[in-house]
């Protein structure tokens, strides 16, 4: 007879007892993985931090590459593999990116070494910072972390379109009281490849195909969205309405209206979401809830009508593009490079405008504290 069948045909006692004894074993393994990864971690960093302290000293950098080399070998020959050349070069560049600081709170998050080497090659500060909160708030796997790197998710997230002062403001909010922002979440463009769609489809083939791929939509999305329906039937003076995706985000705590739409955004289609939300706002939102938000999702970007009816960061309503094929990423980069520049280009122009003194002299931009 198997071990197994032992177990399950023996004494209820014994049974119980293998089940806690399995369950204390499993517990300790999970400490004893936590605490080998926090010394992993820390231990690279440190060696990182030694040898970045010694090439310093002697500015050469044939120097720095010959030590690297040196020491590998050396280490090699004492400890056995793992301490190679390359990854002595990556201990380095992690003492060059993360303060002593940032390091302990990354090993306290539960991160990765290969976590932190994937973050340790974005090279911007408030990138980095954004990558490292929403791997931590969304728990993503070193997978996921470098499809959303790759996936330029920084630059098609509103965020990234604001003042810098700003940007750090609500990156050290979500750091300090795990509280997302709107902007953290809503995106300027969408990826929906994963939906297989022909070349020629229709707005019913487009919703059909995101409830068939739900987990791939969702993981776009965010890991924060719960599927709640499709065709959300709502009745205002005896007319039907249908809402194409009704979701709700657990950490804005908000229910949240998708409407699907080919072609370029139109000006009707704020109206229809507007009466979509505010439906929402009286007739399904529950107590302790903030009020809903809209996302119309359409398969062409225009954004002087968006700018135009004032669909910005404080708007209810998010407007965003999507693209059913993988477009090229050195021309996709250099879009959403003008489009921050533009929409930083005109939050400073405001906050010029919002500072402009009675008597019309200019002063200057002050930033938000």
């Amino acid at each position: 007879m198997a071990k197994a069948e032992l177990i399950q045909t023996g004494n209820p006692d014994e049974s119980l007892l293998f089940s806690d004894v399995c369950g204390i074993i499993d517990n300790a393994r999970k400490h004893i993985a936590v605490h080998v990864n926090s010394e992993i971690c820390l231990t690279k960093w440190y060696v990182g931090k030694r040898i970045k302290e010694d090439v310093l000293y002697n500015q050469r950098a044939e120097y720095g590459k010959q030590v690297v080399k040196n020491l590998a070998r050396k280490l090699t020959d004492k400890y056995g593999n793992g301490w190679s050349d390359r990854t002595l070069v990556h201990c380095i560049r992690a003492a060059y990116t993360f303060s002593e600081e940032e390091i302990v709170y990354a090993v306290r998050r539960q991160f990765t070494w290969t976590h932190l080497r994937s973050l340790m090659f974005v090279e911007d500060p408030l990138k980095r910072q954004f990558y490292m909160e929403m791997c931590r708030i969304e728990h993503w796997d070193t997978r996921t972390l470098d499809a959303k790197i790759d996936a330029q998710l920084y630059e098609r997230t509103a965020i990234s379109r604001k003042p810098e002062e700003l940007i750090k403001q609500e990156l050290s909010q979500l750091k300090e009281e795990n509280t997302l922002q709107p902007d953290l979440v809503f995106r300027s463009s969408y990826f929906l490849d994963m939906l297989g769609l022909p070349d020629f489809f229709t707005e019913k083939d487009l919703e059909s195909a995101i409830v068939a791929q739900m987990q791939d939509f969702i993981c776009e999305l965010g890991t924060d969205f719960a599927f709640l329906g499709r065709q959300k039937r709502i009745t205002v003076d005896a007319v039907d309405y249908y809402i194409d995706l009704l979701f709700y985000h657990r950490s804005l705590h908000r229910l949240v209206a998708i409407d699907l739409k080919l072609g370029k955004f139109k000006p009707e289609h704020e109206g229809q979401m507007l009466l979509y939300l505010r439906y929402l706002d009286k007739n399904e939102r529950k107590q302790g809830e903030e009020s809903p938000i809209g996302l119309i999702l359409c398969s062409e970007g225009n954004t002087e009508h968006i700018e135009y009816l004032m669909l910005d960061d404080n708007s209810p309503i998010k407007v965003a593009q999507y693209y059913t094929q993988l477009p090229d990423k050195k021309l996709l980069a250099e879009k959403l490079q003008r489009a921050i520049a533009i929409a930083k280009e005109q939050c400073l122009d405001k906050a010029q405008e919002i500072n402009k003194p009675a008597n019309n002299q200019q002063i200057k931009y002050k930033k938000p504290q």
